[in-house]
């Protein structure tokens, strides 16, 4: 039997459609034993580099082939795993809507994590898989229920009972806390060095290279670089960082005010609010009041509320009609509409970015914020449309304006439903996990977008992340969810 020289070997590969095809052949060879993480900015083809790794594409010219010894079954289906951005809030199905996880009447057909994991073998090694996981507890849930941060647990989990051969994981470490980031970074390193699997993460930070990592492949402007060590990588300094635009903050500053905003000093006010879903309660007598202009940071473990929280306050959750709470000095249910409530936030979330499956232009689903719609219903104004403009020119992405929605990377969707949440100068930002898959760069430039932002007048924001660095210096408040066992 020859020796084994590589389990994925690229040779001058190049997509055969234009809309996948980077600008350069591909050279690269996954030798036995590496251990890979490829880098480099938002929108520079790392996921395109996968496509032509896994074979998803057909091939204008070079070739790929794959060596999976000592694993019997040689198909690419079987021996390699890919979990892409989106599987991070679960699988991109088009029957999923945006709100779905609060209606719990559209929940009947929904599969439970046990069905969705389907058969495995009850082995030690699984046994601490779902003890590291607390998948014990996730079981008998509907996968529509789940944190963002639980979905990537059992996403993660499904991959690992197929035992494949190669694991793929698209910025993994995003929407998961710190202890689950900790317990994630504790399996992944216990698989690497079990001898068969091999692992390859695809990451916009590089502070997220595990120490198991052997070797990096950089990419930048849709070309792939040479793989090195992950030592040489990290001594050379890992590339230089950008700073935010030089003026940003001052144009963000001396902008003029869309409309006059509500006139209650209360923005939130929620009085002993429960929310429970079945037998499993949620939220539980809690109080909570956010004054005008003030900045808090929620935060919490996965599965603590968070999420469930904000749905209530933007008016996205029916059981909030139950609960005693007011919004602008309002009663909810006292007559106002859901519009009514929207046209005053401006918000992003794991949900949301779930949700937009919409092929539009990049700029229809920004001016879609202007009306609070999940796709494009009504055409701006000229007016509007600049506005538009000038807020993706704010995020980085004006060059984009053009471009499918569902063509970006990640992280330019992330940064466009970022700028929809700006468009209409909303007196309330809520933003859940923002910068999920943002490259360095980019992670600072919406932090300065969000610091300028709430130092203008009367502007209230609720922020959650699980990254401590990632809060801007304006935050002035903390509110922290515990975990209801």
């Amino acid at each position: 039997m020859t020796e084994q020289s590589y389990t994925i070997c690229l040779t001058e590969a190049v997509a055969r459609n234009p809309e996948v095809r980077l600008a350069a052949p591909v050279s690269l060879e996954l030798k036995p034993g590496e251990h890979v993480a490829i880098v480099g900015p938002n929108g520079a083809g790392k996921s395109l580099l996968v496509d032509l790794m896994t074979g998803k594409y057909p091939l204008l010219s070079g070739s790929v082939a794959y060596d999976f010894r000592p694993s019997v079954r040689q198909a690419v289906y079987e021996n390699v795993r890919y979990l892409a951005f989106r599987d991070t809030y679960g699988s991109a199905d088009a029957n999923y809507y945006y709100q779905q996880r609060w209606n719990a009447h559209d929940q009947d057909e929904v599969p439970l994590v046990r069905e969705l994991l389907g058969a495995y073998e009850d082995s030690e090694e699984v046994r601490r898989l779902f003890e590291l996981f607390r998948l014990d507890v996730l079981m008998d849930k509907p996968v529509i229920l789940l944190s963002s941060g639980e979905l990537r647990k059992f996403q993660l989990a499904k991959a690992l009972l197929g035992a494949p051969r190669i694991l793929i994981m698209d910025n993994p470490f995003i929407g998961l806390d710190a202890r689950a980031r900790a317990l994630l970074g504790d399996v992944l390193t216990r698989l690497s060095g079990l001898g068969t699997l091999q692992i390859v993460l695809v990451l916009s930070v590089e502070r997220d290279i595990p120490s198991f990592i052997t070797h990096v492949v950089p990419v930048a402007e849709r070309r792939v670089g040479v793989k090195v060590s992950r030592e040489a990588w990290l001594n050379e300094g890992a590339g230089v960082v950008e700073e935010a635009a030089d003026g940003l903050s001052e144009r963000i500053l001396g902008l003029p005010y869309a409309h006059e905003a509500y006139d209650s000093d209360e923005v939130v006010r929620l009085n002993r609010v429960s929310i429970r879903y079945g037998d499993r309660t949620i939220l539980q007598d809690l109080d909570w009041t956010v004054r005008r202009g003030e900045r808090w940071a929620l935060s919490g473990e996965n599965g603590a509320g968070k999420s469930t929280l904000l749905s209530l306050v933007c008016a996205d959750n029916p059981q909030s009609y139950a609960c005693d709470i007011r919004l602008f000095g309002r009663k909810r249910g006292s007559g106002e509409s859901i519009w009514d409530i929207k046209r005053h936030i401006g918000y992003v979330s794991p949900e949301m970015h779930r949700a937009y499956q919409k092929n539009l232009p990049a700029q229809d689903i920004v001016a879609s914020g202007l009306h609070d719609s999940i796709g494009l219903y009504r055409r701006p104004a000229p007016g509007e449309v600049e506005t538009c403009a000038w807020w993706m020119e704010v995020f980085g992405v004006g060059g984009l304006a053009a471009r499918s929605f569902l063509h970006l990377s990640s992280g330019e969707q992330r940064l466009c439903l970022l700028a929809r949440a700006f468009v209409k100068d909303p007196e309330l930002l809520i933003l859940d996990e923002p910068l999920h898959g943002l490259d360095t760069r980019n992670r600072r430039r919406v932090r300065a977008v969000i610091e300028a932002f709430c130092h203008r007048r009367g502007k209230t924001l609720v922020m959650v992340t699980h990254y401590e660095d990632e809060l801007p210096p304006c935050i002035d408040h903390r509110l922290h969810l515990l975990r209801r066992r």
